[in-house]
This record gives C-alpha cells, sequence and structure tokens, in this order.
C-alpha cells in the first residue's frame, strides 16, 4: 500500500514537500518512482528512485525537484514551481527488476496527492 501526502495550493515560484510512504512491500529494494497526470492527458514520470540509488529525473523536474527515500518511504522536493507543475502526483512501486519510466512498467500506485500552482 501507497500513501501520498503533503500536495496542495501554492503560488509561482513556492515549494511543497511530498511524501509516500509503503507499507506491505516484499520486494527487495524496489525501484519507486513520482508521477504526474492532468485530466485529458497521459501520466508522465517525474523521477524515479532505483534500489541502488539510481536517480532519474524527466526534463522538466530537473534542477528543480529532488526524490529521496528512505528504505520503501519516498519522497519529492519540488522548488520553483510553475503553473505547468499543477497535476495530480502519484506514487508508484515496481515490483521486479530495472527501474523503468514508463508508467506502465509500475505495478502498485497510490491513491494521489493533488498539487496546484498559481
Amino acid at each position: 500500500q501507497l500513501v501520498e501526502s503533503g500536495g496542495g495550493s501554492v503560488e509561482v515560484g513556492g515549494s511543497l514537500r511530498l511524501s509516500c510512504v509503503a507499507s506491505g512491500i516484499t520486494y527487495d529494494k524496489p525501484c519507486m518512482g513520482w508521477f504526474r497526470q492532468v485530466p485529458g492527458k497521459e501520466r508522465e514520470r517525474v523521477a524515479t528512485y532505483g534500489g541502488y540509488e539510481r536517480i532519474s529525473y524527466a526534463g522538466s523536474a530537473e534542477g528543480r525537484f529532488t526524490i529521496t527515500r528512505d528504505k520503501d518511504n519516498l519522497y519529492l522536493q519540488m522548488d520553483s514551481l510553475r503553473p505547468s507543475d499543477t497535476a495530480m502526483y502519484y506514487c508508484a512501486v515496481r515490483l521486479n527488476s530495472g527501474c523503468p519510466i514508463r508508467p506502465s512498467d509500475f505495478s502498485e500506485w497510490g491513491q494521489g496527492t493533488q498539487v496546484t500552482v498559481s
């Protein structure tokens, strides 16, 4: 089970820190990631954190967002937020080897937390 928190409304240029608390994950050092989705558009990767500290960011997040991890809990520090960052943000886990970037490669998802930047 994955539970996200930390979303909210913030002004342009502001910051938010998202948290994802995981429970019941039996796969050792799984790949975890943050994804986001805007209504009417496909879900897209924001950042992923592999089991051996392999980190990858989408271009839109590079230099502004920081993904961190504590065991199976995942965090996303978001700075210099833009209106284009407005979306529902989801935490996901992949219960298999590798750390890909496609949402379809992740099997476990949280319910999401809304981020609104205006």
